[in-house]
């Protein structure tokens, strides 16, 4: 028999939270204590027809978390009609510090890559704002992330010919305009509507490589069409314009988290396959579980105990602030060298391991057949104190001088600055990734911020060539850079070992 609206609406208590998505009613009250966001978000939306709220920040994947038995039935259009319509709890806007102006810069006075972090502190909610911002424990990790680009200079040359340079490169293989390209980041539609599907549109039009997330707002089939579109759109007027027909194409890859349920992971690796568009697969290896995302615990505490006198008492007991909100099903932390085997099959193309923080592990990747490694620590998300990411590839340099050319090398990390990509790629790096500055452009200004951030970054990398005396990135090599600060901070191994 199907649930009546009354039934429905009378399940609002941490004892028993029920939520309506899409027609389909949902037992999550087992997820109250998992979920990314905290507990208040869904008790808000308990008993009513939160599918439009849940758009905003994920997309219908995320059900695939729950068990099965917390499916309980699907409701007809009228039961549907019946029930409220759910909200998010009442945000401000603003820093973590200080509650935003709300006027937003106009786009033409955005000239630097941070200037886009000052745009969204305007405009986005508190929650998203702390999400984006979030690092593990105090923030160390991505203090050093952004000081390690600092601690390299460059060793520029005189009376070389730059009045035209060519910045062109390849991502496994595959041309790229420039040598970096957008990191994965999950629920966009935090920041902007448009989310994943204005960034793609972006990257088509500028033709920038883009990694996109497991965690997306919009799903993996709405993303590739979205491209896909944009890019015939694009070599339709290049056509009746005759443009330049030798230009690099973007390209998308696929970010992915492999979950605890193995038949999960292999369904999401299916659906990007499926889609055509996906040049590679980024396996996320640095995940077994959440890092101590201190800010975000904070946040979702202090949601908790504003809530209701229930939630609190509900918050102390299931000890929020202290446990991590993600729990175990959405991610796997028994994985092992060995899973590469059914992930490459599955896949059937390039893979890249995203997360890698040791040399030792690179040396493992190649020999275990990956087509490339991204040395990252998860923008400070993950273990705190982590190696930066330049530090570990001048550890690779070291210790292992021609695994660079044997595979592609990615970093990534705290990159503000065009010009600063070089310095990755003169040490070996194939091209940087690059994620916050987009996350905040988009936010900002919605796709034409996205356009607005990659003219910048790529301005700033063509303006640092010439500087730096470079044609081509043929000439970005070691010798053009003083990496001396950050080589006094690698890993030594014990003198029995040297």
């Amino acid at each position: 028999m199907q649930l009546s609206a009354e039934e429905i609406a009378s399940h609002r208590s941490t004892s028993s939270c029920w939520l309506v998505l899409d027609s389909k009613v949902w037992d999550v009250t087992s997820y109250l204590n998992e979920h990314p966001g905290g507990a208040a978000v869904l008790l808000e939306n308990a008993g009513c027809d939160a599918t439009a709220e849940l758009r905003k920040v994920h997309s219908m994947d995320i059900l695939s978390y729950l068990p099965k038995e917390a499916f309980l039935g699907t409701i007809d259009a009228a039961v549907r009609a019946a029930l409220p319509i759910g909200s998010a709890p009442a945000e401000s806007t603003g820093s973590l510090e200080t509650e935003g102006s709300k006027e937003l810069p106009h786009i033409s006075s955005i000239v630097v890559p941070n200037d886009f972090e000052a745009a969204a502190n305007a405009v986005m909610p508190l929650k998203s704002l702390t999400y984006v911002l979030s690092s593990s424990h105090d923030g160390s990790a991505i203090l050093a992330n952004l000081e390690s680009w600092r601690a390299i200079r460059f060793r520029p040359r005189i009376f070389h010919d730059v009045g035209i340079v060519d910045p062109r490169s390849t991502i496994l293989g595959t041309a790229s305009a420039f040598p970096f390209y957008v990191s994965p980041m999950g629920q966009l539609g935090r920041g902007h509507p448009v989310a994943e599907i204005g960034l793609v549109r972006a990257l088509a039009r500028r033709g920038v490589h883009g990694v996109l997330s497991t965690e997306s707002t919009a799903k993996v089939e709405e993303v590739a069409t979205a491209f896909l579109d944009e890019k015939k759109k694009l070599a339709g007027e290049r056509k009746g314009a005759g443009g330049d027909e030798n230009r690099p194409e973007a390209q998308l890859h696929f970010q992915l988290y492999i979950p605890a349920d193995r038949a999960i992971a292999i369904q999401r690796i299916r659906r990007a396959r499926a889609t055509g568009v996906f040049r590679s697969i980024w396996v996320t290896v640095d995940t077994p579980v959440l890092g101590k995302r201190s800010a975000d615990r904070k946040l979702q505490a202090a949601e908790a105990l504003a809530a209701s006198p229930e939630l609190a008492a509900h918050a102390e007991r299931a000890g929020f602030g202290l446990l991590a909100h993600a729990g175990s099903s959405q991610f796997n932390s028994s994985l092992t060298w060995e899973d590469l085997k059914w992930i490459k099959e599955e896949w059937g193309g390039p893979v890249v391991l995203k997360g890698v923080q040791a040399a030792e592990d690179v040396v493992l990747a190649m020999r275990f057949g990956v087509d490339g490694v991204l040395l990252s620590n998860h923008g400070g998300r993950q273990m705190h104190d982590a190696p930066d990411a330049l530090t570990t590839l001048l550890e690779i340099r070291t210790y292992y001088p021609g695994l660079v050319d044997r595979l592609d090398v990615f970093v990534d990390g705290g990159c503000r600055d065009g010009a600063d990509v070089l310095k990755a790629v003169s040490l070996g790096a194939k091209a940087v990734g690059i994620g916050r500055p987009f996350f905040y452009a988009l936010a900002a200004y919605g796709e034409k911020g996205v356009e607005r951030c990659l003219d910048i970054f790529s301005d700033e990398l063509v303006t640092g060539m010439r500087l730096a005396g470079m044609k081509s990135l043929d000439e970005a090599r070691p010798e053009r850079v003083n990496p001396s600060r950050l080589l006094r901070d690698i890993w030594r191994p014990e003198k029995s070992r040297l």
